[in-house]
């Protein structure tokens, strides 16, 4: 995708973005009064009505059912004549899937390698060659049943003195594990809890389970010494559960207290890459710069790790073309088509994503959205696609099948073995996870004084033209390498720790 930088100056050529030559649409820089007249293409146009920040302006006339492109693609077709001028959104937008004729790759790209004299970062050595970027005890439910148990172990330790190099005793409460189908469902959870125990952040852990749950703790145990397994109706009850894990605790914290960082090339970084609350400028600024980020990674063996199935829906063409090898492409549609599936049992579809939130932030359908979505990416191959928190063990690109609902899909790519995450938001978001730290990255500058606490870096600076998506690129790669040694994120400091594992099954 060719980008147009932006421009400082106030005048009327700079109150609108241009995105690709192609376009039919702007995106308005500010909010725009009807009757305000702004020029696009060498051509001067005159608002015919008033177009909030972020939302677009028809830059010709569109026929009925002609096509509304943005990115030099196709987001929908005109659901009645629009005139130049025009605000462009749900009123006069209508929705269709695009069909692809897709570009599947001929050739067989390597696997990138890592440089001798890259930059590096001050990690924790794991097992596999694996590299922590936090030193944590965690304390895990196996079902609903231990989950309050796990909460009152972790919070046992909030006011006790922990060795200097380890992060905390943090819990892993969730409301699954029992009274749910065997099979896929439970098979998920597992995974998903594997990877949380047996993860490069945690050093160590407890997995708490009642006992009779459908998820039991004795299918986790055996895979060597960071692992403890209790039960409650084994344990005695309530209190004798968490008296017992403490024992145990106490034996990880002396062990973990003698691991320390050292200094680790950049390629052992797994950076996941997540978008929430996004709004127009997403696509513009925080995306294309953690985009920046990727590739930069990505040129050094390291692992980005894209996610959120439906948020690629009407850009996965792009992807596929990418793709290292037509398998790695076929896998990736797999995917997608599995989710198209899951949610015909529903009755819904993928454009049932966008929230209202992303709506009012201009964004008018999941074609638009994942558009702008992917550029989290870069546009370095997509070396490999996964499942739902399977093990990441591939450098460069990746794809994981996650919901875009941010929760479970943090949840999967930390299960995965991502040791740090960026996270966009248009709109604004606090979420952090118990053992990963979680970077926020605004698209817009609005965003980021309304949330300053709660954001760590503001893309909007971009949008505003004040920096180049570039310049922010490198800000992010050089803070995730700070993150990834000890630095903490905003999400860190205000104690984020949220954790919903992806539930796809009945309730039995």
């Amino acid at each position: 995708m060719d980008w147009i930088e932006i421009g400082p100056a106030p005048g009327p050529e700079n109150l609108a973005i241009l995105l690709h030559a192609g376009d039919t649409v702007a995106i308005a820089r500010v909010s725009l009064a009807a009757g305000r007249r702004i020029r696009v293409r060498e051509v001067e146009i005159e608002l015919r009505d008033a177009v909030p920040a972020g939302h677009k302006v028809a830059l010709e006339a569109v026929a009925a059912g002609g096509a509304i492109r943005r990115y030099g693609e196709r987001i929908g077709r005109a659901a009645r004549p629009i005139a130049a001028g025009e605000h462009v959104h749900t009123h006069n937008v209508a929705f269709e899937e695009t069909a692809f004729d897709f570009d599947f790759p001929a050739r067989e790209l390597p696997l990138p390698v890592a440089p001798a004299d890259g930059p590096s970062f001050l990690g924790y050595p794991r097992a596999g060659g694996r590299a922590g970027t936090r030193n944590y005890i965690a304390v895990v439910a196996a079902s609903n049943c231990g989950a309050h148990t796990v909460e009152l172990v972790a919070r046992s330790y909030d006011h006790e003195s922990l060795p200097a190099n380890v992060d905390g005793v943090v819990a892993f409460p969730h409301d699954h594990g029992c009274g749910m189908a065997i099979g896929p469902d439970s098979e998920q959870l597992r995974r998903t809890l594997a990877g949380v125990l047996d993860h490069p952040n945690v050093s160590a852990a407890v997995l708490v389970g009642l006992g009779c749950e459908v998820n039991q703790v004795d299918q986790y145990l055996g895979a060597g010494d960071r692992l403890a397994g209790l039960t409650l109706q084994s344990s005695g009850g309530t209190r004798g559960t968490v008296e017992a894990a403490r024992r145990q605790i106490a034996r990880f914290l002396e062990r973990a207290a003698a691991e320390t960082r050292v200094s680790m090339p950049a390629s052992k970084i797994v950076l996941g890459l997540n978008c929430g609350g996004s709004d127009s400028f997403s696509g513009i600024t925080a995306n294309p710069a953690l985009g920046h980020c990727s590739d930069r990674l990505a040129a050094l063996a390291g692992t980005p790790v894209l996610a959120e199935t439906p948020e690629i829906v009407g850009a996965e063409h792009l992807l596929v073309r990418r793709a290292r090898n037509r398998e790695v492409a076929e896998r990736l549609l797999g995917y997608i088509e599995k989710y198209r599936k899951y949610l015909e049992c529903f009755g819904e579809s993928f454009d049932d994503n966008p929230s209202p939130g992303n709506k009012d932030g201009g964004l008018t359908n999941i074609l638009e959205k994942s558009l702008g979505a992917v550029a989290k990416g870069g546009t370095s191959p997509l070396m490999d696609a996964v499942d739902f928190a399977e093990r990441i063990r591939t450098p460069g690109l990746v794809f994981m099948n996650t919901p875009g609902y941010d929760p479970p899909s943090l949840a999967g790519l930390a299960a995965g073995g991502v040791n740090v995450i960026a996270f966009t938001s248009g709109r604004g978001s606090a979420i952090g996870f118990p053992t990963v730290p979680v970077i926020k990255i605004s698209s817009n500058t609005a965003a980021w004084r309304a949330m300053r606490e709660n954001i760590d870096i503001n893309a909007g600076r971009i949008a505003d033209g004040e920096a180049t998506i570039a310049q922010v690129g490198r800000e992010i790669f050089d803070f995730v390498l700070r993150v990834a040694s000890g630095e903490r994120a905003a999400a860190e400091r205000f104690g984020h720790r949220e954790f919903v594992p992806w539930r796809i099954g009945p309730v039995m």
